[in-house]
Order: C-alpha cells, then sequence, then structure tokens
C-alpha cells in the first residue's frame, strides 16, 4: 500500500497554530500591559482565548488581579468579568510564557538622552521570550521602532535557540495604533497592519488578529510593517510642525491663525486641516520621527524635512512661555515672582497621560525663570515636579483667582472656559478654547 507523504514541518506547524486559534485552544501571552498590551489582552480575551499578562510593575499587576483596570479606555468591568472567568491571567513571572502559544511584545520605545533609540526593553522582553521559545511559537513585536528591528535584533536571538523561523516558530511586527481617548477607534476597530519574516509568519500573524479585530492588512515584510507606523506618525509631526511654523509667523503680521486653518478647512480637497499648540506629546509622535531619521542617518541618508519639524515642535513651549510673559507684562508684571496656573498637564484632551507633555515642559521652563507654578488637571491627580509631588488645584474660582496668569495647555472638555476667562487676570490661550471670546485678558497662540 502506497504511504502518503508527509507534510513538511512548515506546514504542521503553521496548520497547527491556525486549527488552535480558530478552535479557540490557543493560549496567548502579552509582554507590557501599559496603553497598548492591555487592550490587546482584554480583546483576545473578549474573543475566547485564555491570556496571559506579563508586567514588571507589581502595582499594575496587582490591580488587575483583583479585577481593576488603570487604563481609561478599558473597562473594569470587562477586567473583573475576565478575571473572574480564568480567561485573564496577570503576573510578573515570565515562565508563564512557556505555556503559551502567541506572545505578543508591547513594550515602551524611548529615545535615549542622545535621542537615539533605546531598544532595550525590547532586548529584554525579547530575552525573556527566547527562554521559553518553543516549537509552534508565534512571536509578534507592536512596539514602535526603527525599520528593522524584528530582523535584525529580535530574529537572531530567538534563533540562537536552534529552532527555524517560519518552520519551527513564526515571527512577525504588527505596529500598534492606539488612540487613547478616542472613543470612535479603539483596538477591536483599528485596521491592524502586520509584516512577516516569511510568509507563513505573515499568514499564522493574521490569523491570531482575525480572531478579535475587525479588519487585519498584510503586508510584505517586517521592514514595511515598521515603515507605516513611522510614516503615520511623523506626517503627523510634520504638518503639526508647519502649522506650528505658520502661527508663529501668523503672530509677527497679525493675522489670526485659527481663523486662517478654519477657512482654509472649507477646501474640499487638497487640504486636511492641523492645528498649532504648545508642543507634541505623548509616546508616539515626539519619538517616531527620530526613529526614523536615526535610522536614515545610519543608512547614509539625511532627513532635513522631519529633523526640521522636530526642531519646530520642540520649541512651541519656549514660545508660550513668551506668550506668557507678554500676558503678566499687561498687567505690569514679571515672570518672575509670579503665580502661573497651567490647565492640563496630559498631553491631549480628556485622558490621564502625561508622557511628553508639553504642560511639563512649560512648567519647567516658567519655574526656572522664577514662576511659582501650580497646576489643574481633572483627569491627572497628582504629578513629579521639581523634585516633588504636586497635587491638582481645584476647578473653582477661588482656586484661579490667586494666580497671575492662566496657561490653557490642554483644552479638557471639563472646564469651563468661559469661567476660565472670567476668573483669570490673565490667560494664555494654547488650543483656542476661547475662540469667539474677545478680552484684554487673552493673548493666543
Amino acid at each position: 500500500m502506497k504511504k502518503t507523504p508527509k507534510s513538511t514541518r512548515t506546514s504542521d506547524a503553521a496548520a497547527l497554530l491556525k486549527s488552535r486559534l480558530d478552535r479557540k485552544t490557543a493560549k496567548l501571552g502579552v509582554i507590557g500591559l501599559g496603553y497598548v498590551g492591555l487592550p490587546l489582552a482584554v480583546e483576545l480575551a473578549l474573543a475566547g482565548f485564555e491570556v496571559y499578562g506579563v508586567d514588571i510593575d507589581e502595582a499594575r499587576v496587582k490591580q488587575l488581579q483583583k479585577g481593576v483596570s488603570y487604563i481609561q479606555d478599558v473597562p473594569t468591568a470587562d477586567v473583573k468579568k475576565l478575571v473572574r472567568e480564568g480567561r485573564l491571567h496577570a503576573s510578573t513571572d515570565f515562565s508563564v510564557l512557556k505555556k503559551c502559544d502567541t506572545v505578543n511584545i508591547c513594550v515602551p520605545t524611548p529615545l535615549s538622552k542622545q535621542r537615539d533609540p533605546d531598544v532595550s526593553f525590547i532586548v529584554a522582553a525579547t530575552e525573556q521570550v527566547q527562554k521559553y521559545l518553543h516549537k509552534g511559537m508565534l512571536v509578534i513585536l507592536e512596539s514602535t521602532t526603527y525599520p528593522g528591528t524584528t530582523d535584525e535584533l529580535v530574529l537572531p536571538m530567538l534563533r540562537s535557540t536552534g529552532l527555524e523561523v517560519g518552520k519551527d516558530f513564526f515571527l512577525a511586527f504588527s505596529p500598534e495604533r492606539v488612540d487613547p481617548g478616542n472613543p470612535q477607534f479603539q483596538t477591536r476597530n483599528i485596521p491592524k497592519v502586520v509584516g512577516g519574516v516569511t510568509a507563513p509568519c505573515t499568514e499564522v500573524a493574521v490569523k491570531l488578529y482575525e480572531q478579535r479585530l475587525d479588519k487585519v492588512i498584510p503586508v510584505s515584510s517586517t521592514q514595511v510593517a515598521e515603515m507605516v507606523k513611522l510614516l503615520e506618525n511623523t506626517f503627523r509631526s510634520v504638518n503639526i510642525g508647519l502649522v506650528n511654523e505658520l502661527a508663529l509667523m501668523c503672530a509677527r503680521m497679525h493675522i489670526d491663525v485659527w481663523e486662517v486653518i478654519s477657512a482654509a478647512a472649507t477646501k474640499p480637497f487638497g487640504f486636511m486641516p492641523f492645528y498649532p499648540g504648545p508642543g507634541l506629546g505623548g509616546h508616539c509622535i515626539p519619538i517616531d520621527p527620530f526613529y526614523l531619521s536615526w535610522k536614515a542617518r545610519a543608512s547614509g541618508f539625511e532627513a532635513r524635512f522631519i529633523e526640521l519639524a522636530g526642531h519646530v515642535n520642540g520649541h512651541m513651549p519656549d514660545h508660550v512661555v513668551e506668550l506668557v510673559s507678554e500676558a503678566l507684562n499687561r498687567n505690569g508684571k514679571a515672570i518672575r515672582g509670579s503665580k502661573v496656573l497651567v490647565l492640563g498637564v496630559a498631553y491631549k484632551a480628556d485622558i490621564d497621560d502625561v508622557r511628553e507633555s508639553p504642560s511639563l515642559d512649560i512648567m519647567e521652563k516658567l519655574r526656572e525663570r522664577g514662576a511659582k507654578i501650580e497646576y489643574c488637571d481633572p483627569h491627572v491627580e497628582s504629578i513629579r515636579f521639581a523634585g516633588a509631588k504636586l497635587k491638582s488645584v481645584p476647578f473653582t474660582a477661588t482656586s484661579i483667582k490667586r494666580f497671575d496668569c492662566a496657561v490653557i495647555a490642554t483644552a479638557h472638555k471639563a472646564f469651563k472656559y468661559s469661567d476660565v476667562l472670567r476668573w483669570s487676570k490673565a490667560v494664555v490661550d494654547t488650543r483656542n478654547a476661547l475662540k469667539g471670546k474677545k478680552s484684554n485678558k487673552i493673548v493666543r497662540l
């Protein structure tokens, strides 16, 4: 009797993992339970999988074990239900990865003091995956990084185990596209780009995301997927840099830049409105363009356009400080010795995330010039400032009237701006929050 030829290891491993994903019997791992990792872990658990989340932050892990969410976009009710049902586990022990069929790496990728990529968190996470890598495992890097990281950094570490990529294990990159505080677009309905080291790697990665996410977009390589994320945020950085420079220009010409943008936005084609502000915040837009320009330099290419936008955006807090000086001077005061209240320290409206927030730069620059600084933010109870814990002051007439100048740095909906204008001696508006209001108290960006 003629024997049927055995399938190749590639077909066996890929087919088995795809089958386990389809049947929801695969166990999934997520390293890093922050703004990217926790929403992803919860979505996968809601799809019916048993998910193991790992984080080095013990406080985060303890909260999750109690069924409490610390991420604004992840409902505590979902976390509590999933933990109770045994579908979401949180731990600081990386050995749980040994039981996982897939692992998503969602760790931070900050810049060094020299503004070079700091991939130490990726290396540390990959070292842990390397310890527990087994045949049939899918590993996906989601951390924003420079093109080539997956193939040049992660792949050699995993290959050192003796397992072969595309046959024994699968490796891909899929850029996170989280927009904290966005009620319309969240993890499930944001299209997911994914590129694998090999075609089977891409296929199994797509199969994983298709279990829960609405749309998955495969691309030809990990480098393409890595570049997609950098293009998206560099596009925003460059355009924000353009309107920030336009704002500085319009100020010199005594033209209302906000009116200019509003009128230009009526054009139904060929124009997309971007808006000036006190600087860039968050983990992505202020950082990603530097990852791209660093990689460009390493390739012998000078990304002058991108770096110029970063320079313009990076100097906006200095411009805001000058506006504060102008506002105080109208009342015969100098920055030194004046009491300044910063309204909003989160990097964008209606969230509690202060990473890379321009408000912090503004506060520090004002403090260096002798101002007495406090802040008000309904979403951020306290921050570390000038080496000490600083608490948010209440949004009341009594509080705000104490200050010589209020700076609207983040346009939270919780602020009633007519009250800000009424209670303040002077207001610097960096977000056009006082649109349509006329007063000598106002100095606009």
